[in-house]
Order: structure tokens, then sequence, then C-alpha cells
């Protein structure tokens, strides 16, 4: 579908005169870190791997700061996306871990919000000039890759494992991350999921299969008030299956609506982490962005 879905957009691009000057960008949002990304710096690569792989057309790196609360920091993420995705521009969004947080947030609460048309210049803060002073309605956005994303929470947030002076921590907590906004709310974007679960054993504390980080209950996009155990096929010692696509859970759970799992890991081959290397689950939709985002 999404393959379909990008070469329609370009082919209905070259045949509008208007859209001639057009321009796409790939903008990838971080998630938790240590602070030290280079906020406003869209050239900023450090958190993901080496700037020079290939990882979208045009791509951006949407940097914010990595331990303070999403509502905090969510500016930073509209400042990039009014940045390159509005007036004739389009984007492609892929997110990693809190960074699905941000993206869904941003969409839910200023989805439909007004925005100004900017001309792609960001200064050093971050921030683009306006164009011709006229605004639009929301962002254009193609579509949404989610690398273990943590719009459902982790509990190693709900058990204290991560440090809770952290402002962050407190917003990855599984109810709060799943009450912070509507996550069906997503001015009919689609959210693309790709779930790790190579787990460890010190990662006992979450539910179902995980990735050391985040379970299978939010990378899947799973929907509800509370997280859940979800498993791969097969296995035994879980509430239900994590099924792909758009489909419910086993036992019967939604996902949130235009959130579908593109990738469950049944090799168990991949966990949480980018390793500023573009690995772990980062790497599938790396590969993916390269492939579909031009």
């Amino acid at each position: 579908m999404k393959k379909l879905f990008s070469a329609a957009i370009i082919a209905a691009t070259a045949l509008v005169g208007a859209e001639a000057s057009a321009t796409n960008y790939s903008l990838w949002i971080h998630g938790r870190n240590g602070g030290g990304t280079q906020r406003g710096n869209y050239a900023d690569f450090s958190y993901w791997g080496p700037s020079t792989t290939a990882a979208g057309v045009n791509k951006k790196a949407v940097n914010w700061n990595g331990t303070q609360k999403i509502s905090v920091e969510n500016f930073r993420i509209r400042d990039a996306l009014d940045c390159f995705c509005t007036g004739a521009n389009w984007c492609y969004i892929a997110a990693h871990s809190a960074g699905d947080l941000q993206i869904g947030y941003a969409l839910s609460l200023y989805g439909t919000s007004q925005r100004y048309k900017k001309n792609a210049v960001p200064n050093s803060s971050g921030v683009c000039g306006n164009t011709d002073g006229t605004t639009q309605t929301g962002w254009n956005i193609k579509w949404v890759d989610v690398a273990s994303g943590a719009g459902g929470g982790s509990e190693l947030a709900d058990h204290g494992d991560w440090a809770m002076s952290e402002p962050l921590v407190s917003d990855l907590v599984t109810t709060t991350a799943r009450a912070m906004y509507n996550h069906n709310t997503t001015t009919a974007k689609w959210f693309y999921h790709f779930a790790g679960s190579k787990g460890t054993a010190y990662s006992g504390v979450l539910p179902g299969q995980d990735d050391e980080a985040v379970s299978y209950h939010s990378t899947g996009g799973v929907s509800g008030s509370s997280g859940g155990s979800y498993c791969n096929p097969g296995d035994l010692f879980c509430g239900g299956t994590l099924n792909t696509g758009t489909s419910a859970c086993s036992d019967g759970r939604a996902k949130w609506s235009y959130h579908t799992v593109e990738l469950r890991d049944d090799g168990e081959a991949y966990n949480h982490y980018s390793s500023g290397n573009w690995s772990g689950i980062v790497g599938p939709v790396r590969a993916d962005m390269a492939t579909y985002a031009y």
C-alpha cells in the first residue's frame, strides 16, 4: 500500500504544473537520549548514524532535548514540520521510540491548526521564514514510519528502571503516554510500525515480546488505556499475538486508527537501539525510507 501511495503522489505532482517546484523531505525524529543532539541543526544525525547513509530523500534530523517532557519540546517538531512540510513541499516522517509520542502529539493537537507556509530555509534555531504570508491547515505529510514506537509508554518507566528525575520518563509511564493525546487522531496520516523483539533477561519487567526498552503493546500501536502482553505467533506465555497490518490482536484488542504493523520481528533479530550506526529496529526503518521516501 505504501509503495503505491508514494508512486501516486509523485505521479499527481508531475501532472500539476503548479507543483513543479515542490520538494520532498524525509524528517527523522529521535527518541529519548542524553539531550546532546544539536537542537535546530537539521544536519546533526549523531543519534542515528553516519549522515552519508541513505535514509530517504532530502533527509533532515529533527533534534530535540530527549530528556524533557513531550509538551515542552514539541515546538521543535512543529518548527520542522512548518519548515519542510508546508506550501508546495511534502514530507515523509521517521520516528524512533519517544519520537513516536512527539509526532503523534503534534498531529493530534496541532494537525488541524493554521500553519504559515515556510521557505524551507532554517535559521540557527531551526525556524524558517514565511513565503507569502498565507496559511494552510496542518502539514503535508505522506506517511509516518515508526521504529519501536513508545506511543503506548514503557513499563521501564512504570517501575522506575529509568531515572524518574528525568522529565521525559514521567511521560513514558504507560497510562500517561496513552492519555497524553488522542492516538486515533492522526489527521488521516498512516503510522507504519516496526516492532523489534530482541529482548534480554533484564527486560523481564516488560510484558510480552520486547526489544529491551518497549513492549509490543506499544511498538505495535495497540489501543487502550494501559499496556498488555503480546507476542509473536506460537508463544504460549502471552495474553495474545500481535497481528500484522491493521488487524486486531488475537485477543480482540484493536490497534489505534491509522496504525498498522509493517514489521513484526518474528526472528527476534532487532533490539531497540540505533547505537549511532542505524542499528537495531532503526535499520529496517532506514531501509524502508531509502526505498519508498523519494
